[in-house]
């Protein structure tokens, strides 16, 4: 099984400096609302609301150091009087999120999701200003608290073992520069790098920490990163030619191995990630032997659902991707097949956006025709 994993500084940081925040658990309340007036009939203002509202260029950690306590409560409703028999609204506060986060309560139930910039969700309601039927008593807002959680939104997830050569790759198509060494876990939090083409044409490549096995469990930080592999529109799966080993106490797996694991730990997260687009690159192909190697499994890897029934059932997976293309480059000395890949990448994702236009076009045209089907007597 495939685990994701970690390497965490040894060295003493201020605890809110530095680290990648995807998930942020924060405490709200609506304002109360204001008393009534009995004697002339008076209601009381409503309490304010707590409302989060997407926008580019915040981040998680932007919000924790502007609000180290985590705490957003909103203005209480005024209590009407004889100079004012409605009493005034609370003020509403604001929290400003990251565009991709989703709302999420104690129970686990989702209270929304913030996708696109500006869109707002009220996150706790005011209570409502005193009236006759609160015999004038204003109600109190209930607190409670909610986890923000952000999912990258990005066209393309880059998703592989640890040291596969992601970031190699992400540093030669985009123009992101994410730490590089010739060791696992150099990528512990995601990066995002954006490919640009003459046409000034853009698309997004998010870099994810590397996945071994037992991911799909939550082993090391396994749902943390995966998750934000939801929110891409394809699939990049990248492979080392000669395979991986995460230390001398696990099993050595070929390439073929990793594809077959990476397969099998998306499904085991979530088995509807199987049917986004998928492409696979073949990475380091600048090794000694990588030719040979590469002849002897790629009809193999084109032909997955062949191969997985020789799997042990924990490690078969029961659908495989079906790779539009499998690209085999060395991504730090093939400036040419990068470029390329890159170029590849942009046709394979305007082709099912297009794909999914036509699908939603007929299915219009198939709700207009139903809305048009006559009913009732007809006159023959």
């Amino acid at each position: 099984m495939v685990f994701l994993s970690r390497v965490l500084s040894t060295g003493k940081r201020d605890r809110n400096t530095g680290k990648f925040i995807d998930s942020l658990r924060i405490y709200v309340r609506g304002g109360a609302g204001g008393m009534g007036f009995p004697k002339y009939g008076g209601i009381g203002g409503k309490g304010g609301n707590v409302n989060a509202v997407a926008k580019e260029g915040v981040t998680l950690r932007s919000l924790l150091t502007e609000n180290p306590t985590k705490r957003f409560i909103a203005q209480n409703g005024g209590n009407s009087h004889k100079n004012r028999i409605l009493g005034e609204p609370g003020a509403d506060i604001t929290i400003p999120v990251p565009v991709g986060v989703t709302v999420v309560n104690d129970f686990g139930k989702v209270l929304g999701e913030l996708n696109t910039h500006g869109s707002i969700l009220v996150v706790a309601h005011g209570g409502a200003g005193g009236n006759p039927l609160s015999q004038y008593n204003g109600q109190r807002a209930k607190p409670f608290s909610v986890k923000l959680e952000l999912k990258l939104i990005a066209d393309v997830g880059l998703v592989g073992f640890p040291n596969a050569g992601k970031s190699t790759l992400l540093r030669a198509i985009s123009k992101a520069r994410p730490q590089v060494a010739s060791y696992p876990f150099t990528t512990i939090k995601p990066n995002i790098g954006v490919l640009e083409y003459s046409d000034h044409r853009q698309i997004t490549m998010a870099d994810l920490p590397g996945l071994i096995e037992g991911a799909h469990m939550n082993v090391g930080m396994g749902h943390n990163f995966l998750k934000h592999v939801e929110r891409t529109k394809l699939l990049l799966l990248v492979a080392d030619i000669q395979g991986f080993q995460l230390g001398p106490q696990y099993p050595e797996r070929s390439c073929l191995d990793t594809v077959v694991l990476l397969n099998k730990e998306l499904e085991l997260y979530r088995d509807d990630l199987l049917d986004k687009p998928a492409m696979l690159v073949v990475n380091k192909m600048d090794v000694a032997g990588a030719q040979l190697k590469y002849d002897e499994v790629k009809n193999k890897l084109r032909n997955l659902a062949n191969v997985v029934g020789d799997y042990p059932e924990e490690l078969r997976p029961e659908r495989v991707l079906n790779f539009t293309d499998i690209v085999a480059i060395s991504a730090d000395k093939d400036p040419r097949g990068v470029e390329k890949l890159k170029h590849r990448v942009r046709e394979v994702l305007d082709f099912h956006a297009a794909l999914q236009q036509e699908d939603l076009e007929t299915k219009v045209v198939a709700t207009l025709r139903a809305q048009m089907t006559p009913k009732g007597p007809q006159m023959l």
